[in-house]
């Protein structure tokens, strides 16, 4: 095992130990159970072709939007974060999709005292995609990476950080779309059960986890949600996604929620969703996973569904 090893093995069971005690102690819906996976040992379900969530077998693109880091203090934003703007961004005046990506607990830093640990955010998703350019959904849009400087995603901060997003830059207020991992799919769900007022038009929480009560399931009902989750992640037990969706559902939403497990993963199943090679591995008696998540969020658009 290496430091690097040590270090994140060390970080897992204290941030673990800190969630569970607030979760005990909390009569908040959605807590920081926050794991970091261990990327060695993804757990990769069957003998596939392509690995999936590997990275290095997707195609190049030639995308020429732009990523720029914004450390804390750079501006008013509660966090620092990267920022991607399409190519056109800056010769046109078209108001573009926000996509907000929410990381997971190992990829938190003070980009104010450290500049190089905003660098951590580029680890998993949508950030990563870009840098490696392999980013290419069917619609541009902006997206925005935060990165938590606290220990948890703080929901006021978090809604304080997308109402920001939503001012600063050129976005269609009515399509903010909202992603996370782990501990930052925690933070999506705490969004959606937090606020009835939220901007988010749809969601996509990835290995989240929580506590579920009358209020949470419906002040989530109201957005569109798409989850992901392993069916063997010993972290975040599958079953809360289960019966969130279930309990959704019984709601009768305008827009059903949806729930897709992959056999044989555990909580490292990011990357196969973001990249969408995940397709085809997923458990066929869930929804499918048929279409790219970008695709889907695009449908929506907050007050028309």
């Amino acid at each position: 095992m290496t430091i690097i090893d040590l270090h994140y093995e060390k970080k897992f069971f204290i941030l673990l130990a800190i969630g569970l005690i607030a979760l005990g102690c909390s009569k908040d819906s959605v807590q920081p159970v926050n794991p970091n996976p261990d990327p060695s040992n993804p757990n990769t379900p069957g003998d596939t072709t392509k690995t999936p969530g590997d990275t290095t077998q997707l195609p190049v693109t030639n995308d020429k939007g732009t990523q720029t880091p914004m450390p804390l203090g750079t501006d008013a934003a509660p966090f620092g974060y990267w920022v991607y703007t399409p190519e056109a961004y800056a010769t046109d005046t078209v108001k573009y999709p926000l996509l907000i990506y929410l990381h997971g607990s190992g990829e938190g830093g003070n980009s104010q005292s450290s500049p190089f640990e905003l660098d951590y955010v580029l680890t998993y998703g949508p950030p990563k995609m870009i840098a490696e350019k392999h980013w290419a959904p069917s619609h541009p849009m902006v997206v925005i990476s935060p990165q938590c400087h606290e220990g948890w995603w703080d929901r006021e901060h978090v809604r304080a950080f997308i109402r920001f997003a939503s001012t600063t830059y050129r976005v269609d207020t009515t399509r903010i779309y909202l992603t996370g991992i782990s501990m930052g799919g925690n933070a999506t769900l705490d969004q959606l059960n937090s606020f009835d007022d939220n901007q988010i038009a749809a969601a996509v929480p990835i290995g989240a986890t929580g506590v579920m009560n009358e209020l949470f399931t419906q002040r989530t009902a109201k957005v569109p949600l798409w989850l992901f989750h392993g069916e063997i992640d010993d972290v975040a037990s599958p079953e809360f996604p289960k019966e969130l969706v279930s309990a959704i559902n019984a709601l009768n939403p305008s827009v059903r929620a949806k729930l897709t497990l992959y056999p044989g993963m555990g909580h490292f199943c990011a990357e196969m969703t973001y990249t969408g090679t995940g397709m085809g591995h997923e458990d066929p008696a869930v929804d499918p996973f048929s279409m790219d998540i970008y695709t889907w969020m695009y449908q929506y658009a907050k007050g028309k569904h």
